[in-house]
């Protein structure tokens, strides 16, 4: 019996690692398409270039393609139906991925079904003399591209001088983005309303909040199901995520709540064939739930906690629909009863000088097991020059713990945190090293 051949957009060791872990995988060669650094760390994104190669990677291979997956958010996730669908592959539609991914367009689906659960939203240019002026939303409201990632760009408008502020910020960067998403638009079928807003275009929303999780699942031969509920933890600033901690611990009356509004949503926006992860609040003051945003994939920091309290990464989903197998996604048979995926990060900008040295790292190992270290910075690196950041932070690195509850996995990361110590030089607005 062959092997299915699986193709990775922007594979890395560590995926690689969770995907050979997954139930089946004697099953499958897993074949890296693209290098991940160049996706992951690029500052602008060549997808024509990037769709050419990957499409002749394949198709030289001179043997089946059986899938082509990803874990990755744009470019990739754009990628994997134009792609499927030149291979004949498992995939969404161009046009339901679009539905997701372009926040005006997915915004205005959801208002369809589900009005009550989302904020009030207005789109406009940046790029305009006077943006402001166009929008009716009072302050504060959160502004951000259509199109983007890892809350890149995304910024917090309390006044004018704050909006302003963003807006120079927005123009001289929103391009990395928005010029490839564009050519993903080019390649799709749009409503009239959504084509005149590409991707250099922003979107306004009014503030929403509470207690933030993550939904994981998948949707096969039009079925929505669910495999997991991530708690998101964020930081006093309401803007920057501090860990994710699974599995959650909301009502679950919230949860089933949470369920239906996305199964609603994606059953209007036709989306199939596809893992995907739904963001929400809880208001638990008002018991409102509110649907932030929806991701045509899996996420990948959430692969180390499914592995830790499952036995298996969600990557196993991943390859299943892909495969056109329905998942069986078991729960409860990993070493811990909680996992998290904890950020380390800095709010100002500067210069790495020490990162923490390999022993401690060897050390925390053994200390505590399960511990996963995966440095984002070296000596010498400018935080400011890290791509994708989001407004307000410089990721430093993401350290993976499991434990037997919540209280025992903060006591490891603050032991952790207290242990790995970075030396960073900061600098002043001009960009030159400050004394000390």
């Amino acid at each position: 019996m062959r092997q299915y051949n699986v193709y990775i957009l922007g594979l890395d060791d560590f995926n690689l690692r969770k995907l050979r872990g997954i139930p089946g995988a004697a099953e499958c060669r897993f074949i890296g398409v693209l290098d991940s650094q160049e996706i992951l760390e690029a500052d602008h994104f060549p997808v024509a270039d990037m769709l050419r190669r990957a499409e002749q990677r394949m198709a030289g291979s001179g043997e089946p393609v059986d899938a082509v997956i990803g874990y990755v958010d744009f470019p990739v996730s754009t990628m994997i139906p134009v792609l499927a669908q030149r291979f004949g592959l498992r995939a969404p539609s161009l046009t339901a991925l679009l539905r997701c991914e372009h926040k005006y367009w997915s915004r205005l689906c959801q208002r369809e079904v589900v009005p009550d659960n989302i904020p009030r939203f207005e789109v406009f240019d940046p790029f305009e003399p006077d943006p402001l002026a166009g929008l009716s939303l009072d302050f504060p409201f959160w502004i951000k591209p259509i199109k983007s990632a890892g809350s890149f760009l995304g910024f917090r408008i309390d006044d004018a001088n704050a909006f302003h502020a963003a807006i120079e910020q927005i123009r001289a960067h929103i391009g990395i983005f928005a010029e490839p998403f564009n050519h993903i638009l080019g390649l799709a079928e749009l409503p009239d309303e959504v084509a005149r807003v590409d991707g250099h275009f922003c979107i306004a929303e009014s503030i929403i909040g509470g207690r933030q999780c993550t939904l994981e699942g998948f949707v096969f031969d039009g079925a929505v199901h669910f495999h997991g509920v991530i708690d998101s933890i964020r930081a006093r600033n309401a803007s920057t995520f501090l860990r994710y901690q699974y599995p959650s611990r909301l009502p679950d009356r919230v949860i089933r709540r949470m369920e239906a509004i996305t199964e609603r949503v994606l059953t209007h926006i036709g989306f199939d064939q596809s893992a995907f992860n739904v963001e929400f609040f809880w208001d638990r003051h008002a018991d409102q739930v509110w649907l932030l945003e929806i991701n045509t994939r899996i996420a990948q920091h959430h692969s180390d906690l499914f592995e830790k309290v499952d036995g298996a990464s969600n990557h196993a989903v991943v390859v299943d629909v892909a495969l056109g197998r329905e998942p069986r996604f078991a729960h409860g048979h990993g070493p811990h009863n909680f996992a998290a995926c904890c950020f380390l990060r800095h709010y100002s900008d500067g210069v790495v000088e020490d990162v923490p040295p390999p022993a401690e790292i060897t050390a925390l190992q053994a200390e505590f097991p399960g511990f996963t270290y995966e440095p984002h910075v070296q000596p010498g690196t400018r935080l400011s020059a890290l791509t994708h950041q989001d407004s307000y932070s410089y990721v430093l690195a993401l350290i993976y713990l499991g434990g037997a509850s919540p209280q025992r996995l903060r006591e490891a990361y603050r032991e952790c945190r207290r242990r790995l110590r970075f030396h960073i030089r900061t600098l002043d607005r001009e960009g030159f090293i400050c004394d000390g």
